[in-house]
């Protein structure tokens, strides 16, 4: 872990309440990460685990479900109904997978945390996130999930450095380093096949909008989401509002099922109910939320917060 920040930098001097919670947390997390085996019982290594005491959370939060396709985990028919968005059927699906873990990793590079407290920051990309000076406290987690076309240079003071996951579909998909797990989020089966191709021979199939004929990235750190996890945070998670969950609700259940402590950064609508981007100018004024339930989304997260199932940060 990063040492203690000793220090107000001085950027954040007109921010006085964000730089004293953001402090404040990272103490907490520094605090926590000087973990005893020997004087702990919690089933994690934190202070207080996600789990814990609050029964809104454990009434959705269903670990038995896998975040991850893995070659040992099969997607049941009636979850593979709900997500295809195309005519071929369940055993072309099947196929799909198999010749997926071909090339890519049979199972996830999920690391265990047993012995420590894993602190993960799930950074969205709103507006809100301009100013914020955010960046340092984002760089002190363990795991900085970052999604879709998020990007850090430029920005690096307001949404940090570091990234070492990244969700992303292939519509949204961007470049990576060689040390950042590409995390894809599948919403029909030629998902699956243009990953396997942009990593091969080259993806030529078409799209609603122009998608990646290859992508730059690490194979062996390549996880996919599990269509039934998709399904499980749509239909508990969400109550089915929307057509389906945003990536970046998608990528905050996630953590909650791979971290120990959880820190949101970027989410929220603008002043006009637009989910608009910190690295650009919008332009559809009428993009709302798009086909998601934008405001539930958001309610889902204020109400983790307040539950201090997460820390939230707001930003502006």
């Amino acid at each position: 872990m990063s040492p203690v920040l000793s220090q107000t930098p001085p950027q954040w001097e007109k921010n006085t309440g964000k730089v004293k919670d953001s402090l404040g947390l990272i103490h907490l997390l520094t605090s926590q990460s000087n973990f005893s085996p020997f004087h702990n019982t919690s089933p994690c290594a934190c202070g207080k685990c996600l789990s814990e005491d609050d029964v809104w959370f454990t009434q959705r939060f269903n670990k038995s479900v896998e975040p991850f396709l893995s070659a040992k985990h099969s997607l049941s028919e009636a979850a593979f109904r709900w997500w295809k968005l195309e005519k071929r059927n369940f055993i072309y699906y099947s196929a799909t997978v198999d010749n997926l873990f071909k090339t890519f990793p049979a199972t996830p590079d999920v690391e265990a945390s047993s012995d420590r407290c894993r602190t993960c920051a799930v950074v969205g990309n709103s507006g809100n996130l301009n100013g914020s000076r955010y960046g340092p406290l984002i760089d002190f987690h363990d795991v900085i999930i970052r999604m879709n076309t998020g990007r850090t240079k430029g920005y690096e003071a307001d949404v940090g450095k570091r990234t070492t996951h990244h969700v992303m579909y292939p519509e949204s998909a961007v470049d990576l380093d060689n040390t950042t797990h590409l995390v894809l989020v599948p919403f029909k089966i030629q998902d699956l096949e243009w990953l396997i191709k942009a990593f091969t021979t080259g993806f030529s199939g078409a799209s609603y909008m122009p998608v990646k004929s290859h992508i730059k990235a690490n194979k062996d750190l390549v996880m996919v989401v599990n269509p039934a996890f998709m399904r499980y945070v749509h239909d508990t998670w969400l109550e089915k509002k929307g057509r389906y969950p945003s990536t970046g609700f998608m990528a905050l259940v996630l953590a909650l099922h791979i971290c120990d402590e959880v820190s949101v950064f970027g989410y929220g609508a603008d002043k006009d109910g637009n989910w608009s981007h910190y690295f650009e100018i919008l332009k559809n004024k009428h993009l709302r939320t798009g086909p998601h339930a934008g405001t539930h989304e958001y309610d889902v997260i204020q109400q983790l917060h307040k539950n201090q199932i997460i820390h939230f940060f707001k930003g502006w």
